[in-house]
């Protein structure tokens, strides 16, 4: 699925429509020589875009009008925005959950009507986010931007999660100035414009079909959903030299697509490319509902050692991340690594060995002249974090002399630092399994995957010596920046009443929890952006809780879960002491998390209610610590 077996964009078939007057489509009604745009009637609903665009539950978006309302408020503020819409080219593609085909059909037939003139769209409809941002950036068509069809990590299926999102010309997500434009043109919106003629389009075949809308010829291309996004990846690595390194007789790897949009990126790079055998692919075939109830991750394509079973397993760890005992350890592969749904996402792990989002966005950025894409600019010139991410990559930043900045979660708030010509190369990463660099606007998977396999590949120049592992690499890097222990507790489904007070408790104590001895500051996180200085100021990003000897208790309420609140619990614990570096990360924060019980009041404010319609209120305790739903 995805691939145009070979022949590349430029060798396509070209079909044309509409059919000759009075000729069945597949649709089995007569289609127009001119097809002409109507407007109809709607009824404004608010639909405000989140962390990273509008995700509900895929039923909602099957009510009519729901999707239609969000695209034409979309366009509306495009236009309103002077962006070049008259004629112009556009990206439409998503992540092959439930409902992604049927949305692609409908945004294609108002694109048209909105004065679109030439629609991209991967293979089967496919494109992962990264991808799409390669697409916007690299095309000789230019487009303007983007639809992507997606709700990241969340499960697909119809009676689970959809969503939508819109990436502007430089690839990365709207800011929040755009997106708080279509929330506001959602709730007066009385009319959406459609092309209600157009025929189903086929997206299962490179080529191109075109149509003549108002006396307009426009056309939909359909490309290889994986070729632009390869090349923009063969211009960061050294691909000869990983090929080389992964056909080492002591090496071994396995790669979890976790039945999500990566599966026809990883065939292309690790079989196509690298020359490794299919059998280093698990979950490799994008299904609608990411494999279902039945898979090993249950249709939850999040790369974490909670959701990704098959791959955590397979390389002989626990939930936990601790080693599974009574394994054949010279059967475990040396290298294993995870994507989510929609590609952005990924889980490093070695041969029984978890490395967590924070550390290898710090091993990166300490390896930075590994990877040929930061080596031959002089070096990186900038890097971010969001806010809750451990500070592990300050560590490294301080000792390069690289400037650093600290953003609320989100990919579109590092966009402006990327655009930036003094910080770039840029690299930036966040806690949420989430890591990239300016080659894209976007957080790549894959990036993240290869930037792992170029770093292992230049630390092991002599096949003749002892492989050295991911393990080494990360364990090394604990003693020269020092180790910052890290977990993240999830509170999935809350009631929201309650989750908003338990925030509002904290920042109503914040002045009375500053005075604590081992406080040095509590507050909630606020942001300007330093480049966008129109950018709105971004306030209540988070609580936090910085103690005087380096620890952090944070507290967010998340953006990307689309039944009841999620409140996010961070907590991380530095040392510098080598005797102290290879403890369980959970209990070395469990002292943390106790005293998060303390700031927070979770226990009692959750517990003074029923449950209510927005979600449940009743949370056990043990230890002191309420359990959480997933721990990472």
């Amino acid at each position: 699925m995805g691939s145009c077996n070979g022949k590349g964009t430029e060798k396509i078939q070209k079909r044309v429509a509409p059919l000759p007057k009075g000729t069945k489509n597949p649709c089995h009604h007569e289609i127009p020589e001119v097809l002409t745009t109507v407007s109809l009637p709607t009824i404004a609903v608010l639909q405000a875009p989140d962390t990273s665009g509008l995700r509900l539950k895929t039923r909602q978006f099957m009510v009519p009008q729901f999707l239609e309302n969000f695209i034409q408020s979309a366009f509306n503020t495009l236009i309103e925005t002077k962006v070049p819409i008259e004629g112009g080219t556009l990206v439409v593609s998503g992540d092959g959950r439930y409902f992604n085909k049927e949305a692609i059909q409908t945004i294609i037939k108002m694109s048209f009507a909105n004065g679109v003139g030439h629609i991209l769209v991967g293979k089967d409809g496919l494109l992962s986010t990264p991808a799409v941002s390669a697409v916007i950036r690299t095309r000789k068509e230019k487009p303007f931007g983007g639809f992507i069809l997606s709700a990241s990590h969340n499960p697909g299926g119809i009676d689970e999660d959809f969503g939508i999102k819109y990436n502007c010309e430089n690839g990365g997500p709207a800011p929040e100035k755009v997106t708080n434009l279509i929330s506001e043109h959602s709730k007066k919106i009385t009319e959406y414009k459609i092309v209600a003629d157009v025929p189903k389009v086929d997206i299962h075949t490179c080529g191109e079909t075109s149509f003549t809308v108002e006396g307009k010829t426009v056309k939909v291309t359909v490309v290889d959903a994986a070729e632009d996004h390869v090349n923009v990846l063969k211009d960061c690595f050294d691909f000869d030299a990983i090929k080389k390194f992964v056909s080492r007789k002591d090496f071994s790897m396995v790669y979890d697509s976790m039945c999500g949009v990566q599966g026809p990126y990883a065939r292309k790079i690790f079989v196509e490319e690298f020359g490794l055998d299919e059998s280093v692919l698990l979950n490799g075939e994008p299904k609608e509902d990411f494999g279902g109830p039945s898979s090993a991750h249950h249709g939850h394509a999040d790369p974490n050692l909670t959701h990704a079973r098959a791959l955590v397993e397979k390389m002989g760890l626990t939930s936990t991340g601790a080693p599974l005992p009574g394994v054949d350890v010279s059967k475990v592969p040396s290298f294993g690594a995870a994507a989510d749904g929609d590609a952005d996402r990924n889980m490093i792990l070695g041969s029984q060995f978890f490395v967590s989002p924070s550390d290898s966005l710090a091993v990166i950025a300490a390896n930075a002249d590994a990877i040929p894409y930061f080596k031959r600019a002089g070096g990186l010139k900038g890097c971010a974090r969001s806010m809750p991410t451990s500070s592990a990559l300050d560590v490294v930043a301080k000792e390069k002399g690289i400037p650093l900045f600290e953003t609320p979660t989100g990919w579109k708030y590092f966009g402006s630092l990327m655009d930036t010509a003094e910080y770039v190369p840029f690299l930036c990463g966040e806690e949420s399994f989430g890591t990239g660099s300016d080659h894209v606007r976007e957080k790549d998977g894959m990036w993240a995957v290869l930037a792992w396999l170029q770093i292992l590949a230049v630390q092991n120049p002599d096949e003749s010596k002892p492989l050295r592992t991911v393990r080494d690499i990360v364990v090394d890097h604990w003693r020269k920046y020092g180790r910052h222990y890290y977990a993240r507790y999830d509170y999935e489904g809350m009631s929201k009443p309650l989750s908003e007070k338990v925030m509002s408790t904290m920042g109503d104590n914040a002045v009375e929890n500053s005075k604590r001895d081992e406080i040095e500051c509590a507050d909630s996180f606020s942001y300007q952006d330093p480049v966008d200085k129109e950018a709105p100021l971004a306030k209540n990003q988070g609580m936090r809780f910085l103690f005087k000897d380096g620890c952090r208790v944070v507290f967010r309420l998340s953006g990307t879960g689309v039944s009841g609140a999620t409140i996010r619990l961070y907590l991380e614990k530095y040392t510098k002491d080598e005797k102290e570096m290879l403890n369980d990360p959970f209990e070395a924060v469990k002292g943390l998390a106790k005293k998060a019980m303390e700031f927070s009041k979770m226990a009692e404010i959750f517990n003074e209610d029923k449950n209510d319609d927005t979600g449940r209120c009743g949370l056990k305790s043990e230890d002191g610590i309420c359990i959480p739903s997933v721990i990472t």
